[in-house]
């Protein structure tokens, strides 16, 4: 950020923490909400992607079609940590931040049988402020650790 747009301490504290929330959101909006509303964290053109094997979403209404077609019997949970928001200006930031994530298919209640992570990896994100509001302009997911994800046995009618 160049001098003429340097930020005071409170507005660089705001921006931060506004974008601390949106990733806390988007988690929380796959794991216990709505998971087609995680596209409303985007900016219009908004973009998640995973260079690794070249699937790239972009759009508002196609990250929503994405993140709509999540398995219903999906059940997840996912632990972020060690997240670093760096300000680049008043209108723009970025972001490291540690995800690990367990997940299966096949959940009808009560409580799944204990699982191994299923993704251990980062985030890579900029942010975009628009009409004073932070919003995600990219996320990108690097995976250090990543396996397909389990189904559980239907219960049996026995």
């Amino acid at each position: 950020m160049n001098n003429d747009e340097a930020l005071a301490p409170i507005d660089r504290l705001l921006a931060e923490r506004a974008c601390e929330r949106l990733i806390l959101d988007f988690i929380h909006r796959l794991d216990l909400g709505d998971p087609s509303s995680v596209a409303e964290l985007f900016t219009d053109d908004g973009v998640w992607q995973w260079p690794h094997d070249h699937r790239r979403i972009e759009g508002r209404e196609a990250l929503r079609e994405y993140f709509g077609s999540r398995p219903a019997d999906r059940l997840s949970r996912r632990l972020m940590t060690n997240i670093l928001v760096s300000v680049t200006s008043a209108t723009t930031a970025t972001a490291t931040s540690y995800l690990t994530t367990y997940r299966i298919d096949g959940f009808v209640e009560g409580i799944a049988p204990s699982q191994l992570p299923t993704n251990v990896g980062h985030y890579e994100d900029t942010f975009r402020k628009v009409d004073n509001t932070w919003l995600l302009a990219t996320r990108t997911t690097h995976l250090a650790f990543g396996a397909d994800t389990a189904r559980l046995a239907p219960p049996s009618n026995t």
